[in-house]
């Protein structure tokens, strides 16, 4: 969906949804170089087929590539937040955004990098918890389908439709997927 002008062809918003729910296969998204190097280490020792799912566009430098072992970490961690924003991919970015928006009108909230699903649903719950804790409301954010997230998240902002054919920011932009809406949807999360 970032490459927007490839169209709706180009836009497999179903991808994830289905290679998650392939048996045996690890899928990792990581959300910068750092994670891709991780999750690269994390493929050629893993006894499996491991799908390393990339974006075209360019991504920042936002993480120490800690969260793919474990499939999760936080990555921006406040003394008392109300909510957890939780970011797979090129949209970590975007959580981050979201986060200082929503600091500069006092709200508090950590943000997760999330690469691997079977990873991090095979911790233990306590050790889950303490990386996305239950008692707070859970906002993911991903470029695709929210189909499954109801599993790890009490709100998801995604793409439950086909795309568009426009530049990739304004293709994002019109499907909800920025920081503005991120940070809209925690608001409406905790009112």
């Amino acid at each position: 969906v970032g490459v927007g002008e490839d169209g709706p062809t180009h836009q497999p918003i179903e991808h994830l949804s289905s290679l998650r729910s392939i048996p045996g296969l690890q899928v990792i998204r990581p959300a910068d170089p750092n994670e891709t190097a991780q999750a690269w280490l994390t493929a050629v020792t893993h006894n499996g087929p491991t799908a390393i799912i990339l974006s075209r566009q360019n991504v920042p430098s936002v993480t120490d590539g800690s969260a793919v072992n474990p499939g999760a970490a936080i990555i921006k961690k406040v003394v008392s937040p109300v909510a957890t924003i939780i970011g797979t991919g090129s949209e970590v970015g975007i959580a981050i955004e979201a986060a200082v928006l929503l600091e500069t009108e006092g709200i508090a909230v950590n943000v997760v990098s999330l690469p691997s699903w079977d990873r991090f649903l095979s911790l233990s719950a306590t050790a889950r918890d303490a990386i996305i804790p239950t008692n707070l409301p859970r906002i993911s954010v991903e470029a695709g389908s929210t189909f499954g997230w109801a599993a790890l998240a009490t709100h998801s902002v995604g793409i439950d439709r086909f795309g568009a054919s426009a530049p990739g920011n304004v293709v994002m932009e019109k499907l909800g997927i920025s920081a503005a809406n991120v940070a809209a949807t925690v608001k409406s999360a905790i009112a």
